[in-house]
């Protein structure tokens, strides 16, 4: 059995999926078989004080340490692992990734925003769309926002902005860049038709479990309000409580609905389809595309 890992060092959490990756006519994919998430939040770190503080780089060593274990238990054959927005804002990242590579012989990658949204078009969602719609893609993490505009299946435009969950809860977003993704989004999107958008991340996964929507039906702008109100006017216990929600999603869920509702707003779009994917399926995707698709392996 070919196993692949994707580790992704994220603002908020830290995850390892390891895949095994499974062959048929049409080509490569993958069945998880193992997830793990630890809720580190560098991002309080990073946004704060613009480094990683002793006793988080500890814990992420040990996540590490214990990640790099599991994938010996699994027999991964490839893996890659990203770190980003957190990663990228301390200025002991690079300090971090060595101690990594000496603890653990992992190697560690600070990825920019556009090779994180890149890592995330690798679970080619835009096959599965329809030709007649106009697609914004939104991919909302602890501390950026990566937004991309599809047409005909293909994106023609993509960035990243500083705007992400753990950055707004901790007062770190800034009215400028708030200004700066508006004026993107419009100018990129307001020539299009029949424009739907595309969550990806966490909180939007959660958030379309909780609409019951049924599977591959796109949940309404209407909905996702409705959900956000509701979650609004509960207090950080009760939304732990009563939607039995983890500690660290209970909080970071009501930022993200507002960045979700923000862009719908800005661009009128209706309807937002979820398709339960994120940075680290992309990985997997990605490293089957680089090791197996094109070397041609049989």
């Amino acid at each position: 059995m070919l196993r692949y890992a994707a580790i992704d060092i994220g603002s908020n959490a830290v995850r390892l999926l390891i895949a095994d990756i499974t062959k048929n006519d049409e080509g490569f994919g993958f069945k998880k078989n193992t997830l793990i998430r630890v809720p580190l939040r560098l991002g309080d770190d990073a946004f704060l004080d613009h480094r990683i503080s002793e006793r988080k780089t500890e814990d992420l060593l040990k996540t590490m340490a214990a990640f790099k274990n599991l994938m010996d238990v699994y027999q991964v054959s490839k893996y890659l692992a990203c770190a980003t927005s957190a990663m990228r804002e301390a200025e002991n990242g690079t300090d971090i990734i060595k101690k990594v590579k000496k603890l653990t012989d992992l190697d560690l990658e600070i990825i920019e925003g556009q090779r994180e949204a890149n890592i995330i078009y690798s679970n080619h969602i835009e096959e599965n769309l329809d030709n007649k719609k106009s697609y914004l893609y939104i991919d909302v993490g602890g501390g950026s926002t990566e937004l991309s505009v599809f047409v005909n299946r293909i994106p023609i435009a993509s960035k990243s902005f500083d705007i992400g969950t753990i950055r707004i809860l901790d007062n770190q977003d800034r009215e400028e860049t708030w200004e700066e993704m508006k004026l993107w989004v419009k100018e990129n999107t307001k020539t299009l038709k029949n424009l739907a958008a595309i969550g990806t991340g966490g909180n939007i996964n959660k958030l379309y479990r909780m609409s019951d929507e049924k599977e591959g039906m796109p949940m309404s702008f209407l909905k996702l309000k409705g959900l956000y109100n509701n979650l609004n006017a509960h207090s950080l216990k009760e939304r732990i409580n009563v939607f039995g929600l983890n500690p660290d999603r209970a909080d970071v869920i009501i930022p993200a609905c507002e960045i979700y509702i923000t862009l719908l707003k800005w661009t009128g779009i209706k309807q937002i389809y979820v398709p339960k994917v994120g940075m680290a399926d992309g990985i997997i995707n990605l490293l089957i595309e680089e090791n197996l698709v094109q070397s041609n392996y049989k």
